[in-house]
């Protein structure tokens, strides 16, 4: 680990007051790198020491690849007329995303102290709702008039890259701000000196609207392998765009709620070791107190059965056999569906070819699985196990179709749950994650016992 690597030399440069070398550290080294040093073993105070070696913009730079929840308590634990300053030197993004996950009152002191552009800017960016491609955008954007020459528009470019965050793009807009059409740098450079923008243009770009989901913007510049996106409003006017590095952001935070929920784990943002043990255990204990209480009614499902545990005593011993099949079958369809619907390959409209899909699926599976369970109940089923409390005995035949039948129903019964749940959940509006691959084992656990006894008292009793 990069913190690990360098934390010894970071507590000696702080021990001896080593202005030279916490400068040159903090000014030679990528900024991720030290971030990633002072987030590691020192506090606070410590961390504000070593970056006042370096200039206020080298310092913002850095700040913003701390953890949010690092920043929070950066920002709590140095003066607010130094924390406006940097704030101003941020980019629109990651200051916006910083001010949501600050107390009202601290937030309130900093404002005051900012510039009134940067100030707006904040207020502009703020007022987005969460996950939305406003709340993920940048105003530093890149834009031209499309009348000048591309001779002219390098001259402006010039004077435009300091402040930006990237000029891979320009915009091109008119008089009202309306997004006219997009022109690449490479194309800009390699245009004659007289060409016009308009004629270098490419129109009907690729753009998001302020109010889509972040799930979206990722999904559209992934799809088009965009750099960068821009974000129009209602009235098609140029408000920001997203960058690739926010973009990447939002698929490793969405893939990370997935793989949590999935497992039935409350979603986590903070870095796993450093977070408090009573919050994992919340996060954790909740999911797992439901379907604990879901589980009891398998011992319910059991009890309507005793009569034909007592007649046919081997039943018992396929039991975890037959529902664990439902399980998997439907953690494993569950899983597909999940995925399939974060990358935008199937939707709430394509539920009947999901339908129609998984049931061919199930059958060949169940078919496949069942063929398996009838070898086993037939050929391997000891003498002395299927005779019965009352000295009866069991046949051997009848047990293998009853394992048989039951095995490829659960599967059958399992893989449609498993596909089906996650689109339930995303048409009630709750994310299909929730569709976890545990609440849907436990739910066809249940079932499938239902299933299992009710095909073997029609064939042993």
């Amino acid at each position: 680990m990069v913190d690990l690597l360098f934390a010894p030399e970071v507590r000696e440069m702080l021990q001896d007051n080593d202005e030279a070398g916490m400068r040159t550290f903090c000014e030679n080294l990528h900024p991720a790198t030290v971030a990633a040093a002072l987030a590691g073993e020192f506090d606070v105070g410590e961390v504000w020491r070593f970056l006042q070696h370096t200039g206020i913009k080298n310092q913002a730079v850095i700040f913003e690849y701390f953890p949010i929840d690092w920043q929070v308590k950066l920002v709590e634990g140095t003066g607010r007329q130094q924390m406006a300053k940097l704030i101003e030197q941020m980019s629109p993004d990651d200051r916006a995303d910083l001010m949501r996950r600050l107390m009202p009152r601290v937030q309130e002191s900093l404002l005051r102290l900012v510039d009134e552009a940067n100030r707006r800017d904040i207020a502009q960016l703020v007022q987005y709702e969460k996950n939305t491609a406003g709340a993920l955008m940048t105003t530093d954007y890149a834009w031209l008039p499309a009348n000048i020459t591309a001779s002219e528009a390098l001259d402006r470019l010039r004077l435009q890259a300091p402040d930006r965050e990237t000029i891979y793009y320009i915009f091109i807009l008119d008089e009202d701000r309306q997004l006219k059409g997009v022109v690449s740098l490479r194309d800009l450079i390699l245009a004659p000196r007289h060409a016009l923008i308009r004629d270098l243009l490419e129109k009907d770009a690729v753009h998001v609207h302020v109010t889509d989901d972040r799930e979206t913007v990722a999904r559209e510049m992934a799809r088009f392998d965009l750099l960068a996106i821009p974000v129009i409003d209602e009235q098609g006017r140029l408000v920001g765009i997203v960058t690739h590095d926010d973009a990447i952001d939002v698929v490793v935070q969405e893939a990370t709620e997935d793989v949590h929920r999935m497992g039935a784990v409350g979603p986590m943002t903070e870095n796993y070791l450093e977070t408090n043990i009573v919050t994992v255990w919340r996060k954790r204990v909740v999911w797992l107190a439901v379907l604990f209480i879901a589980e009891m009614f398998t011992f319910t499902a059991m009890a309507w059965f005793d009569d034909a545990l007592k007649a046919v005593t081997v039943l018992a011993l396929f039991v975890p056999l037959c529902i664990s099949t439902g399980g998997n079958s439907g953690s494993q369809a569950a899983t597909l569906i999940i995925r399939a619907m974060a990358l935008g390959q199937v939707d709430i409209k394509s539920w009947f070819q999901v339908l129609r899909h998984e049931l061919l699926m199930g059958v060949l599976l169940g078919l496949a699985l069942g063929a398996i369970g009838v070898v086993r109940a037939y050929f391997l089923t000891p003498d002395h196990v299927l005779t019965n409390a009352d000295g009866s005995h069991t046949d051997s035949l009848k047990l293998a179709i009853v394992i048989g039948q039951a095995v490829t129903a659960i599967c059958i019964w399992g893989t449609l749950i498993g596909s089906m749940l996650p689109l339930v959940f995303k048409w009630r509006g709750f994310d299909p994650g929730f569709a976890s691959s545990p609440f849907v084992a436990t739910f066809v656990d249940v079932t499938g016992i239902v299933i299992y006894f009710l095909i073997a008292k029609s064939w042993l009793l």
